[in-house]
């Protein structure tokens, strides 16, 4: 073997070994980022209930809404909103939805039927309304 076939073959396997640790780690970040395709986009839900929290934070926000269901029992649903700064933008605040606040909101439920879901919408019992009511 030749030094310059040599040495083309460690450039090549640097080049490889570089692209593998390059995805190695653009990886993890990409699968901490779930799919859209987790919630029923063709079916919303109305829930009624009462906030138990309001998380702003990144990359989504989250209302934790407890919500009596049918039997009576207390249900803890999570609802995904977008990003802070997006709905900052919109006019929302971390203040928004305030622990103990009564609201309706509309989500696209999770296909799995977990109590989850994505937000669509939300309306006060001042009759002031949140996205798409």
């Amino acid at each position: 073997m030749t030094l310059h076939v040599a040495l083309l073959k460690r450039r090549v396997a640097f080049q490889v070994a570089g692209a593998l640790i390059g995805l190695a780690v653009t990886a993890v970040p990409a699968s901490a980022h779930h799919s859209a395709n987790a919630f029923d986009n063709a079916k919303i839900v109305e829930l009624n209930g009462t906030v138990k929290e309001f998380q702003w934070t990144n990359p989504h926000t989250w209302i934790q809404l407890y919500v009596v269901d049918d039997n009576g029992s207390r249900v803890e649903w999570s609802i995904e909103g977008g990003s802070p700064g997006t709905l900052s933008r919109a006019g929302w605040r971390p203040s928004t939805f305030k622990n103990g606040a009564k609201v309706r909101v509309k989500v696209h439920p999770m296909k799995n039927g977990e109590a989850a879901g994505i937000f669509v919408g939300a309306k006060f019992e001042d009759g002031s309304s949140l996205g798409r009511w």
